[in-house]
Parts: C-alpha cells; sequence; structure tokens
C-alpha cells in the first residue's frame, strides 16, 4: 500500500486513483457534466469561507463524534451513495463498508451498485439504501421490501435525477454503462494492469462480470449486457410528491430526499412525514448549472429547524469542509468523491484513509476555532456573517 501510505489529503488519493484506473473510469468517477460549473461552484462555496482562530480556550478533550437519528456516529459524515465501487476496485463496496462499520460512520448502498445489499449486512455498522424511482413502482417497492427486509435503518429517495446528466466526457471516452469501450479504451485498459487484472480479472474469475445486483431479477444483467426492455422501466422523470406518500406508508425506518435544493421543497417533504433532507447537487453531475449546495444550504435548514435532520452533499474535500457545513446548518455531510478515490487507490485501506484524513483535518479545525464539540460549531467562527469572503 506504498500509494496511499504517500497520501495525505485527498487530492493526493485522488492522483493515486488517476494513476490506477483506467481514463474512462477515472472521469466516469472524478468528472460531473457539460462545463463544469456546478462542480467548480460547489468548490468555490467551501473555499469562500473564512474562519476566525479562537485563543486561549481549552480543547484538550475535544471529540468529533455525535448522533445522528438518535444513534452515535464517530464523526459527522455518510459515505454518499455512489455506484462506481465496484468498477475502482474488486467489489468496492464491500471495501467501503468495511471502512466504514469500522470507522463508525453510516455507508449509502446506491441501486446502482454491483455488490446486493444483503451482502452488505454482513460487515455490521449503520446502512442506508439509495433508491431511484423506476418508471414501473412495483419494482421499486420491490427494492425498498428487500431493503427492509435487509435490516437497512434509513431509505434515501432520490429526487434530482428526473432525466440523465448530459456527461459529454463519457462519449469522448467510449465509455458507458452497458460497457462498451472502444478501441482507444482498450488500449488504455491494457496500459492499467493493475485494475485490469486487480478488478476485471478478479470478476471473470469469480463469477463472471460485475452486475446491478440490487435490480429486481428480471432486470439484471452485468455491465457489459444491453438495456433491451429495461431502459424504459428505469426513468425517473414520472415521480411526484404522491410516492413520496407511499414510501413514508411503506418505510417504517429513517426516510430522507435527497436533492432538495429549495425550502419550498424542504417545508412539503416535512409535511409529508419525511426524517430527513440531503440538500444536494448529485455533485455536480447533472444539472450544471445548479446553485452550490452550501449557498442554499443556511436558508433551509433555517426554515426546517428542528423538524427534520438536514445534511449536506456535493463537493465535500477537506474536514475543515464539515466544519463549515455544519456551522451553516448541517447536521451532517455526505461524501461521495472523496471516499471513492480512497477505494480506487487501496480498497478498504484506501477508504479507511480517506476518512481518517477528512477526521483529522476536521479535527484541527475544531481545536483552532476553539469548539470542544460538534454542538459548539456555529457561524460565530466565521470571519463575516455567512462566510461571504475570502
Amino acid at each position: 500500500m506504498a500509494a496511499i501510505d504517500d497520501c495525505y489529503n485527498i487530492p493526493d488519493l485522488r492522483l493515486a486513483a488517476k494513476r490506477r484506473l483506467p481514463k474512462g473510469v477515472f472521469e466516469f468517477v472524478d468528472r460531473a457534466t457539460e462545463d463544469h460549473l456546478a462542480v467548480t461552484g460547489n468548490r468555490e462555496a467551501f473555499e469562500d469561507i473564512r474562519l476566525r482562530h479562537r485563543a486561549l480556550v481549552d480543547v484538550s478533550n475535544r471529540s468529533v463524534a455525535t448522533t445522528l437519528f438518535g444513534k452515535p456516529s464517530a464523526l459527522p459524515m455518510i459515505i454518499a451513495p455512489t455506484g462506481a465501487a465496484g468498477l475502482c476496485w474488486y467489489r468496492g463496496e464491500i471495501e467501503l463498508a468495511k471502512a466504514a462499520a469500522k470507522a463508525g460512520i453510516p455507508l449509502t448502498l446506491s441501486t446502482t451498485s454491483m455488490t446486493a445489499m444483503e451482502t452488505l449486512s454482513d460487515f455490521g455498522g449503520r446502512l442506508w439504501f439509495q433508491l431511484y424511482v423506476w418508471k414501473r413502482r412495483d419494482l421499486s417497492y420491490e427494492m425498498v421490501e428487500r431493503a427492509k427486509r435487509a435490516g437497512y435503518e434509513a431509505l434515501i429517495v432520490t429526487v434530482d435525477s428526473a432525466v440523465p446528466g448530459n456527461r459529454e466526457y463519457n462519449n469522448r471516452n467510449g465509455f458507458a454503462l452497458p460497457f462498451n469501450p472502444s478501441p482507444r479504451f482498450m488500449v488504455d485498459i491494457a496500459r492499467h494492469p493493475s485494475w485490469s487484472l486487480g478488478v476485471m480479472g478478479r470478476y471473470l474469475a469469480n463469477g463472471g462480470m460485475p452486475q446491478h445486483e440490487n435490480y429486481p431479477a428480471q432486470f439484471k444483467s452485468t455491465i457489459v449486457s444491453g438495456l433491451a426492455g429495461r431502459r424504459e422501466e428505469m426513468n425517473h422523470d414520472s415521480l411526484s410528491w404522491d410516492d413520496i406518500a407511499i414510501f413514508r406508508d411503506m418505510w417504517p425506518g429513517i426516510l430522507m430526499l435527497k436533492g432538495v435544493n429549495r425550502v419550498d421543497d424542504a417545508l412539503k417533504a416535512v409535511s409529508y412525514g419525511v426524517d430527513g433532507l440531503i440538500v444536494s447537487n448529485h455533485g455536480g453531475r447533472n444539472m450544471d448549472s445548479a446553485a452550490a449546495t452550501l449557498r442554499v444550504l443556511p436558508e433551509i435548514a433555517g426554515a426546517v429547524g428542528d423538524r427534520a435532520t438536514v445534511l449536506l452533499d456535493s463537493g465535500v474535500r477537506r474536514g475543515s469542509d464539515i466544519v463549515k457545513a455544519l456551522a451553516l446548518g448541517a447536521k451532517a455531510v455526505l461524501t461521495g468523491r472523496a471516499t471513492l478515490y480512497g477505494t480506487a487507490a487501496g480498497g478498504e485501506a484506501g477508504a479507511a484513509k480517506a476518512i481518517g484524513i477528512l477526521k483529522t483535518e476536521m479535527d484541527k479545525t475544531m481545536a483552532y476555532t476553539g469548539c470542544n464539540t460538534v454542538d459548539a460549531i456555529s457561524p460565530d467562527i466565521f470571519f463575516e456573517p455567512h462566510g461571504r469572503n475570502r
């Protein structure tokens, strides 16, 4: 694991992942859509905030631990749903799940992941399931019932993906799912033997190409299979508030919506009995002109108050980002790319490295700003109100 031993921050892990992965796979994880306005905006929102050092405060007993939905969490961070983990590392979702469980934080499994939800139950930890609602609702209900039987704590319904993102780079790289690589991409695969042998080679040696294990049985297919008879059923553009009412009735645990960016939507979600709201723009991977999530967070958190738990997703790359999000009203953050970079670079050890880096950076930021507990983090740490400064 020499590669991750030389990584001291998330950008280092990103470069390690870039070296190990073929270009098409890396850019599928790393890039976003169109002109990358949303990705850039997410980072600029964090970088615009400056904090004030608080002197002469005893912070020798500080803790980054918190409580999420009534249960302890070692860090106010959750692994976001990422369907590409199984392409970054052999059975990458398992690597992420083991790292999250050992770190004491929740993991969210994506509908599009390549490991069955029941498998992750073997590794303990807090498990949340993210749902893309299919046009055929009975297929979505089948996935929800599976998650319920597997003991998942929370159901997260993604609501910001009515249509697929315009990810032009995938076409340029000859990379898409189902996997139909161009000759150029095949050459690139050959130039990355660690990935081609360590990931695809291991899948082929242990039962064949990976498949979307959480799809209903009649629509399961490998990553090289076609979408005949399935694409129409997977459309998300008919999702409505009526569906949220149904999911609330059928799901006995924590129900969250992911992709809320408006106060009126947040308040309506609360009225439908939703327990948590994830302020997200899908990591910039869908609408390129989407507002930075950190900029819309304060008004949503302020409007919702204690009626639901507000979480932030998209753009977190430093432990100080977590502190800034908490100061603006989030209870915790979700991280997707940061831990995927770690997984791609070193499996479970790489994912653990990413979590540890963010935890250490958060701890230091709390010490500098005089915060002994997560609950003590407030806008008081900002150089100016709302942090709109450099």
